[in-house]
């Protein structure tokens, strides 16, 4: 069997982009961090977002029914430890420009993109929700850096 803390440490060196995952609907509104996110198929085209169960947000975005993905920008450094931190919804949403799309989820003004989705299945895996997306908006941004985290750090990545 594999140690946590080996697996956790190996993962550490495997750079993704950090995105902060938004809903809103009859369940409420709700954010929060995330950087397991990962394309799945382009016909259709669907991405899968994995969910810690134990979020006080999971059972909002289960509830709502949609999500959307937001990649941060370089510039969002910031924004990403709020919406991980345990700072209230409204304070989250309050530090940065969101508006509407298809599903009525929130998209960041300044986002690199912005992955507007619809829940189609759910899987539960140890301690996390994989939550399968169809996508029904896509808005792109460029020019802007991209942040990742990468060896538990945050870092630019791309020009502008």
């Amino acid at each position: 069997m594999i140690d946590q803390t080996i697996f956790r440490e190996a993962m550490s060196h495997v750079g993704s982009a950090v995105s902060i995952i938004t809903t809103d609907g009859k369940a409420g509104r709700a954010g929060m961090t995330v950087s397991a996110v990962c394309s799945v198929t382009d016909s259709p085209p669907t991405l899968l977002v994995c969910i810690n169960r134990s979020s006080r947000s999971h059972d909002i975005f289960l509830r709502n029914g949609v999500l959307c993905v937001n990649i941060l920008n370089a510039a969002h450094q910031e924004l990403s430890g709020l919406f991980a931190s345990k700072a209230d919804q409204e304070t989250r949403f309050l530090q940065a420009v969101w508006h509407r799309r298809v599903t009525g989820a929130p998209a960041l003004e300044d986002a690199v993109v912005s992955f507007d989705c619809r829940i189609e299945s759910i899987t539960d895996i140890g301690t996390h929700s994989v939550i399968f997306s169809a996508i029904q908006d896509i808005e792109i941004r460029h020019g802007s850096p991209a942040l990742v985290y990468f060896r538990r750090g945050y870092h630019a990545l791309g020009t502008s």
